[in-house]
């Protein structure tokens, strides 16, 4: 296998540490960037060389995946699980999930340890294990090395491609954001983990439901004009079983991935989902979608779950959705959950500038709320989609203005010149045709009729009495929209 530039600089750049004294070495590249070709291609020089191969993965779904990538490559190896029907203590390589490794009485004896999803695998019975074998190479595989056991353990960091170079580049999906309906955590209890207490989130998570399934079909049917093959991040199971609900009753396919579901009924739902044409729309989990989930065909993350600390769950989640394919130039985050908002300094520094150097606080922590003026300045007033500087929104082309001449105020305009001022009244036919107006624009963009209905309530501080007909997009009505939307900007100046 050919391997990227990238990916040929990051076994350059282990052996070299390697030689340089750095036994025990972190290969950081961004999720979808091929961290297990590479450490692979890595590993097939090492058995050349003789050397035996130890693979640690956390779970068992990532010792199938690893398994999986070793035999595209041709290299023999064997697992350690117990009944497994690959299990071959005679292989140079072993995979074993840490699990399974915590319950071994004797520690099996390997010249280089590969550990997958370093920064969540580091467990007491590996770091004691590690303890106990200094002279043994290490090599940990993380999208996002940021815990703060790694800099104990690990002395040099390889990073040799931002992620901004691989979007650049074509190897991963640039990213359509929307700050959608938000999820309230104000007042929720903290957990011992420095995250959210999972009940009541999962109440607070629940008030959204129908938000989430709203935006989910209206940011589709703008984007795709279609349903789009989605993952939902759910606030907890009860939270994941009620989108499910809600997702079933307006027709679309959402199927939910718990710790309870049994490994077969896993492996069917992943199998269904990996097909081009799975009737499964939305794929709904809390965590088990997070790390080792590498369908290429998902088109839309869905964040229906606020994180408070952990950026590297933050990072992995919406890192589901970067790996390209056929036919798509983007990939959508829909965050119900003021994530974007938490982690967007965090997130921009690792965008451009990848990881750097192991400090191990970027879980630790804890990120400052944005106001209600700064949430709403960073989306468009239209589409909800964050704003990436400038003054049009990338999604749906509304132009923010810097400046405003008029002045709303319900049932008149005041329009202001100097020290003249015109008041002016409206005809209920003038509202008639203003509202049908906002109708007609709302269906041009692709809006439920709700929107046209908000829009008019703010405008004359009653509520349409009029039928629900498209009519003509006035002057009068493209001025509103835009005023709007000063007002907005104006307000997050202050």
């Amino acid at each position: 296998m050919e391997l990227r530039h990238y990916q040929q600089a990051s076994i350059d750049g282990l052996r070299n540490g390697f030689k340089s004294g750095h036994a025990r070495q972190i290969l950081a590249l961004a999720t979808g960037g091929g961290k297990t070709i590479t450490a692979s291609e890595l590993i097939k020089l090492s058995i050349a060389k003789g050397s035996k191969v130890g693979i640690f993965c956390e779970r068992r779904k990532l010792v199938e995946q690893f398994s999986k990538t070793l035999d595209t490559l041709s290299i023999d190896h064997g697992i350690m699980m117990a009944g497994h029907w690959r299990y071959r203590p005679q292989s140079q390589v072993q995979i074993l999930s840490i699990q399974t490794f915590a319950r071994m009485e004797r520690l099996p004896h390997f010249d280089i340890v590969v550990i997958d999803e370093v920064h969540a695998a580091m467990h007491k019975s590996l770091q004691k294990y590690l303890d106990a074998r200094p002279e043994v190479k290490v090599v940990g595989l993380s999208a996002t090395p940021f815990s703060a056991i790694l800099p104990k353990y690990f002395t040099n960091i390889i990073n040799p491609i931002t992620m901004r170079e691989l979007v650049d580049e074509g190897s991963l999906l640039p990213y359509k954001v929307f700050i959608a309906h938000e999820v309230d955590t104000d007042g929720v209890k903290v957990s011992s983990t420095g995250e959210w207490d999972v009940k009541q989130l999962g109440q607070r998570a629940s008030v959204v439901v129908g938000d989430v399934v709203a935006d989910y079909l209206s940011i589709g049917q703008r984007l795709h004009g279609r349903k789009t093959k989605a993952i939902c991040f759910s606030a907890g199971i009860a939270h994941g079983k009620e989108l499910v609900n809600r997702f079933l009753e307006v027709g679309v396919m959402a199927v939910q991935l718990t710790h309870e579901s049994s490994e077969d009924e896993k492996q069917e739902i992943f199998k269904e989902f990996d097909k081009h044409d799975s009737v499964i729309d939305v794929l709904i989990s809390a965590e088990m979608l997070q790390r080792g989930f590498d369908n290429t065909s998902v088109e839309h993350v869905i964040l229906a779950k606020p994180i408070r600390k952990s950026f590297s769950s933050f990072v992995q989640m919406i890192g589901r959705g970067a790996r390209p394919h056929d036919g798509q130039s983007f990939c959508i985050i829909q965050d119900n959950g003021g994530n974007w908002m938490r982690f967007n300094d965090d997130w921009n520094k690792l965008y451009g500038d990848g990881v750097t150097e192991l400090v191990g606080n970027g879980d630790e922590k804890t990120r400052k709320e944005k106001t209600a003026k700064e949430k709403e300045a960073a989306k468009c007033p239209v589409c909800f989609a964050l704003w990436t500087g400038g003054l049009i929104c990338p999604v749906c082309g509304h132009v923010k203005k810097q400046q405003a001449m008029v002045e709303e105020v319900a049932g008149e305009i005041i329009e202001f010149n100097g020290l003249v001022e015109k008041k002016e009244k409206f005809s209920s036919e003038y509202k008639e045709a203003f509202y049908q107006g906002l109708i007609g624009y709302a269906r041009s963009k692709g809006f439920k009729d709700g929107w046209a209905y908000h829009q008019y309530l703010r405008r004359f501080e009653v509520a349409p009495p009029w039928k629900k007909v498209a009519g003509e997009i006035t002057v009068d009505v493209m001025n509103h929209i835009k005023h709007q939307a000063i007002k907005r900007a104006k307000g997050a100046k202050k």
